[in-house]
């Protein structure tokens, strides 16, 4: 029988099927953090259960830790009592913690990629809806509720019905100044918020296979946001490079054999899927959203489309935005590049490569919120700290930052926020912000423009 890459990956993990119904799936990893895992061990010490496998666990701290002195103690008490419960409970159960001060502390999804943690053919889960990141290795990695949080400590397996499958497939040769960002945002653009609905997805073609480690995991990330239950991407060459030494990676033979058996997590010829898309490389461009959900995006040099229904009225009411409006000189007074979907280094050598030489325009306050303390250290080696800050753009410590508004860095009501992140629902940034989502370049275009502008004129 012919069968997909998720199929392999999920059929490898069956621990038992319930007659007519779900399956029973084995985890082979399980991330945690501070804000969603205090129930689900709470609901152990109710119920008097030990953590079954501690040594698949691996925690960090990241919503709402604090971007700037992360030194000094937490000043926000919520934020305080999450990562302290988070601290007590890694340290009773002996599960490893990369709490703040810890140079592998970070965003959960940097952070694990990055430590050779996330790897090919496995099943991954985190209490976040965008642990669909780690699909880019060629694993199943999806978020879960508090309650199966709980579940996988107690057993390190899930009861569930196995998805659907989808594949999107764009071929051909991306233009200069498209990145992985406005792939994904211009396919959620074209397919919907709710196209996923039930499905895992599969991404390929020529631009994914070219992609590197860091774009795929951009691409995979934001699955979630059209609804699916998560993204993969076969793993290949560029896969096992990025993988090769890291801290968790296999070493010496154990990788070899690893990588024999990842070459085989490809779909087969013929291997049939529930929906296929396919879309053109050359149709795509630098993308920006205009609304409240990620679907809602155009073509930086496109018009906001016309429409009567009345979501995307109150959608674009609470924007401040019309029907058939140009977004290109729109004033902008925020930039927010980071999240787990775009605060990797590439993402920053992007970001640097156009702000060299440049300022930032007087009414931006412009926020470089690295994903994991490595990248931090990367970007002061590799001189990026440098060019930041001359240009007047404030860097911060690693965290979720921005992207969320569950921590200090806010979007203050009213304001604007071109962001790099993943969500633009209303509130998302903060009580009344209004947010743009884009890639690290038209992110750093904005920031110095001090407005939206058409970053084709600039390109070749």
């Amino acid at each position: 029988m012919k069968k997909t890459l998720f199929d392999k990956v999920w059929d490898n993990h069956v621990v038992e099927t319930v007659k007519n119904g779900p399956q029973i799936l084995y985890i082979d990893k399980h991330l945690i953090h501070e804000v969603t895992s205090p129930q689900a061990f709470a609901e152990l010490g109710q119920r008097n259960i030990p953590v079954f496998r501690p040594d698949q666990i691996v925690a960090t701290a990241d919503h709402n830790v604090p971007t700037q002195h992360q030194h000094l103690p937490i000043k926000d008490a919520l934020s305080k009592n999450q990562v302290e419960m988070l601290t007590n409970n890694c340290k009773k159960h002996g599960i490893t913690l990369y709490g703040l001060g810890h140079e592998n502390q970070g965003i959960v999804h940097v952070i694990a990629p990055e430590l050779g943690i996330t790897q090919p053919g496995m099943t991954i889960v985190c209490g976040d809806s965008h642990t669909s990141t780690h699909g880019a290795f060629g694993s199943i990695a999806f978020g879960i509720g508090t309650s199966q949080v709980a579940q996988v400590f107690a057993s390190q397996c899930l009861l569930l019905s196995k998805p659907k499958s989808m594949r999107i497939t764009v071929n051909g040769t991306l233009k200069n100044g498209v990145l992985a960002k406005d792939v994904i945002l211009y396919i959620i653009s074209k397919l919907g918020t709710n196209s996923g609905t039930g499905y895992f997805v599969e991404y390929a073609g020529d631009v994914f296979e070219s992609m590197s480690m860091e774009g795929r995991m951009t691409v995979c990330n934001m699955s979630i946001e059209m609804g699916a239950r998560g993204g993969m991407i076969a793993p290949d060459e560029i896969t096992f490079e990025y993988v090769k030494d890291r801290e968790f990676a296999p070493k010496g033979n154990d990788f070899e054999e690893k990588i024999a058996y990842w070459k085989t997590l490809t779909t087969d010829e013929g291997a049939k899927f529930d929906k296929e898309y396919y879309f053109n490389a050359e149709e795509i461009e630098p993308m920006i959203t205009y609304g409240t959900n990620p679907g809602m995006g155009i073509k930086i040099n496109e018009t906001i489309p016309q429409s009567n229904d009345a979501s995307f009225e109150k959608s674009l009411k609470y924007m401040g935005f019309n029907k058939g409006e140009s977004l290109v000189g729109k004033q902008i007074n925020y930039v927010f590049i980071g999240s787990c979907t775009n605060s990797r280094i590439e993402d920053f050598r992007i970001a640097a490569n156009y702000i060299k030489g440049k300022k930032k325009a007087v009414n931006v306050n412009a926020l470089i919120v690295p994903g994991s303390q490595r990248v931090a250290k990367q970007i002061e080696a590799e001189g990026l700290k440098n060019i930041f800050e001359t240009a007047g753009f404030e860097l911060r410590q690693p965290g979720c930052s921005a992207c969320l508004g569950m921590n200090e860095d806010k979007i203050p009501s009213g304001e604007y926020c071109v962001s790099t992140s993943n969500r633009n629902f209303e509130g998302r940034q903060g009580q009344g912000a209004r947010t743009i989502l884009a890639s690290p370049l038209i992110a750093a275009a904005t920031a110095v423009e001090g407005k939206l502008i058409d970053i084709t004129t600039q390109l070749n």
